[in-house]
């Protein structure tokens, strides 16, 4: 097969709507406009959402709240899941990826201090809790900050 032998498959192509050439076309005379009013003008001129003058529903159904644009996404792991390692792990966003005890690490992953930790872990993450830090430094592990 060669590049002039192609050709498109039978009913995939239209032929484009010729606008405006007679009334035999189909779409002579006002070339499917109808007639008069602002949308058979030409320019045509209408912004989206735009509803004749009466208030667009954009503006007519309630708002409510905020929505914070630079707001980060922080993933919150507790101490007590983290138990499920083996000692002597290293323990970063990857590991709880692989582990499947979070799906992405978005902005960021909080240890928090729900649960009890006894085996030894080196956890590096982006934050901890108070009690977080405490539990997994008491269980003789180190708890970094990156």
């Amino acid at each position: 097969m060669k590049l002039h032998e192609l050709s498109s498959v039978p009913g995939s192509t239209k032929e484009p709507k010729r606008i405006g050439r007679g009334h035999g076309s189909g779409q002579g005379k006002t070339a499917g406009k109808g007639h008069k009013g602002q949308k058979a003008r030409a320019g045509r001129g209408m912004r989206v959402g735009f509803e004749g003058g009466q208030m667009p529903l954009q503006r007519r159904i309630p708002k409510r709240g905020f929505n914070n644009i630079f707001a980060k996404t922080i993933i919150a792991v507790n101490v007590g899941t983290l138990d499920q390692f083996e000692n002597d792990t290293v323990i970063d966003a990857q590991a709880l990826i692989d582990a499947g005890i979070v799906k992405t690490c978005c902005d960021g992953i909080k240890i928090l201090g729900n649960g009890s930790l006894e085996k030894k872990l080196t956890v590096k993450v982006n934050a901890y809790s108070e009690s977080a830090k405490q539990k997994i430094e008491a269980a003789g592990g180190k708890a970094e900050v990156i």
